[in-house]
């Protein structure tokens, strides 16, 4: 029991770590898609809806998603003891949590946060921008440059963990040392 809710917390802090990078980001509206306590216009909130559309959105949460699955099984799979189980628990909760996913939930969080940082004439704008043949490629290439931006980031970090954690154990043989007893007094013996 105590490994499940180790694994379920774990999953909570990597699920809420992809999600939400800015910390200093305003709470979110609710994952319903509930409007902010202040009402959107209607004829604003139409608008947003448009640029979304536009802007291909709905594909776009679902190709995140997608993204975010595939990072997080390899980091759920080597937090769980192994096992003949761990594959078919990964299996089942992803088959879970993918029939929560609702895309369209996305975008009325996005229609909430559009409605907080555009006003309607700068959605206008927006909407005859994405319109263009400029705008619709950069609506077309964007999720893929993003992810592409994405997975380059992922493995420039782990390249700089990998020198940063080598030459701390470098200029600190000690370290090195007692990280190596940990991990034999951790093995099976035989």
């Amino acid at each position: 029991m105590k490994t499940l809710a180790a694994a379920a917390l774990f999953l909570s802090f990597l699920v809420t770590a992809q999600v939400s990078r800015a910390q200093d980001a305003p709470k979110p509206p609710s994952a319903t898609g509930a409007a902010s306590p202040n009402k959107i216009d209607p004829a604003k909130e139409a608008d947003i809806r448009h640029l979304l559309e536009l802007m291909g959105s709905v594909s776009t949460a679902q190709q995140v998603m997608d993204r975010m699955t595939q990072s997080i099984r390899p980091l759920m799979a080597s937090s769980l003891p192994p096992g003949d189980y761990r594959d078919k628990l990964i299996d089942l909760f992803f088959a879970k949590f993918e029939s929560k996913f609702d895309a369209k939930q996305i975008i009325n969080l996005a229609v909430v946060r559009y409605d907080q940082h555009f006003s309607d004439e700068e959605i206008r704008g927006l909407i005859t921008f994405y319109e263009t043949p400029l705008g619709k490629k950069a609506s077309k290439e964007l999720p893929a440059l993003t992810a592409e931006l994405q997975t380059d980031g992922q493995q420039m970090g782990q390249d700089i963990g990998r020198q940063s954690m080598m030459e701390v154990l470098q200029e600190h043989p000690e370290l090195e040392k007692a990280m190596e007893d940990a991990a034999q007094s951790a093995a099976p013996q035989h």
